[in-house]
């Protein structure tokens, strides 16, 4: 028989730990009750910690990246450094294509060996050109197969809407990605790699006796945003990947299209701000804690406990919350015998101007089932109780 039970959420656990994950795919959503907008030509943000989209405004469109194509070369040089194939003291050579780049520069010196801590640093905080290239070479032989092999990455990491052909994001047709893209990217490099992400927070770097400041205006405001990267072209206009950890939550932001410095740093700022102060990320059953209980027919049991599969948690604001309605969908009794782990329902969760959301609950333990004579004992009782009128 289908049954559906309300469960009370009237007194939500307080919000725990930020789960180390990227999405927690079953409870992803946009969340549409509340409302802003943005002068960006593209914008996403999300709730790292539930894979909650708070907004987006073209979160699909092709554009150029410029700048920010530099996350996907750090991911490809985390990957090598993780790996083993690359060290931090390793040194790469600076040929005279890397010495002759222009735009943001680390002004590194032609024929140099660069150790490639400096060179990580070069990029993320100077936004060098001329460092993207020298470890595009270094890591592939040449940019052109480390683009080719940026982009095979990609996609192997869900990143559809992108294609690269540099490893700086200097203007090409067929160099692209999407916001939508860019803020996935980000969240990979943040779970991935989290012993390298502490670079993006480094408010300067000196090398060659030049000193720069980081590229990223939020940094400067106190605003506990620990990274990740600007981008500008006169195509793509002025834009910015962000990501800002507070009481346990993770945002990440993407802006692009913005016309100004000063615009760019003011709206990412807002939306980043309304983000947090427009949403709650709220605990509501932890992994392998009991939400409710399926009767078993002929089991060495009577009942079964029902969890999640992993802590469920859910983004919302204040007033999709106070309407939340969270029930238990399931078909029972269970007939025995049931394996711990088998799918036996859902929870589904409804509120106005939210989108619903169902996860599976699944066995919590095995049930063996009844021998012969517990059978045989069963049936009876439940024809003198009137099971079988």
């Amino acid at each position: 028989m289908r049954v559906a039970r309300e469960m009370s959420v009237a007194h939500p656990r307080k919000p725990i730990a930020w789960i180390a994950g990227i999405i927690v795919s079953c409870i992803a959503s946009v969340s549409s009750a509340a409302s802003i907008d943005t002068i960006a030509k593209q914008a996403i943000l999300i709730d790292m910690s539930t894979g909650t989209t708070l907004f987006e405004k073209n979160a699909h469109q092709r554009m150029p990246t410029s700048s920010m194509s530099k996350i996907m070369t750090m991911y490809m040089v985390f990957d090598r450094l993780r790996s083993g194939r690359l060290s931090l003291d390793d040194t790469l050579p600076v040929s005279e294509r890397a010495w002759r780049m222009q735009g943001s520069k680390m002004f590194t010196e032609l024929n140099a060996q660069i150790r490639v801590e400096d060179l990580i640093k070069g990029v993320i905080i100077q936004s060098g050109n001329d460092a993207s290239v020298v470890l595009a070479e270094g890591l592939s032989g040449s940019e052109e197969r480390f683009a080719e092999e940026m982009t095979r990455r990609a996609r192997e990491i869900g990143l559809n809407e992108s294609n690269f052909r540099n490893s700086t994001g200097w203007p090409d047709e067929n160099h692209y990605s999407t916001a939508s893209d860019l803020a996935l990217l980000a969240q990979h490099l943040i779970k991935d790699y989290p012993e390298y992400y502490h670079y993006y927070s480094q408010t300067e770097f000196t090398y060659h006796g030049i000193k720069q400041g980081n590229r990223n205006p939020l940094l400067y405001r106190n605003m506990d945003v620990d990274g990740l990267k600007t981008g500008h072209t006169e195509t793509a206009g002025y834009g910015l990947t962000a990501s800002a950890e507070r009481n346990g939550r993770r945002l990440v932001l993407v802006v692009n299209g913005l016309p100004s410095m000063q615009a760019r740093a003011d709206e990412s700022a807002r939306l980043l701000e309304w983000g947090f102060r427009e949403f709650e990320s709220y605990a509501l059953f932890k992994k392998g804690e009991p939400v409710d209980q399926a009767a078993v027919w002929l089991g060495d049991a009577d009942t079964v406990p029902l969890v999640v599969e992993e802590d469920l948690r859910v983004t919302m604001n204040r007033d999709e919350r106070r309407n939340l309605k969270v029930s238990v969908v399931l078909e029972e009794p269970v007939p025995a015998p049931v394996a711990q782990g088998t799918p036996l329902g859902k929870v589904v969760m409804e509120a106005p101007g939210f989108s619903r959301k169902e996860v599976p609950l699944v066995a919590g333990q095995s049930v063996d089932r009844l021998g012969f004579v517990g059978r045989i004992g069963a049936a009876a009782m439940h024809l003198i109780s009137g099971g079988g009128s």
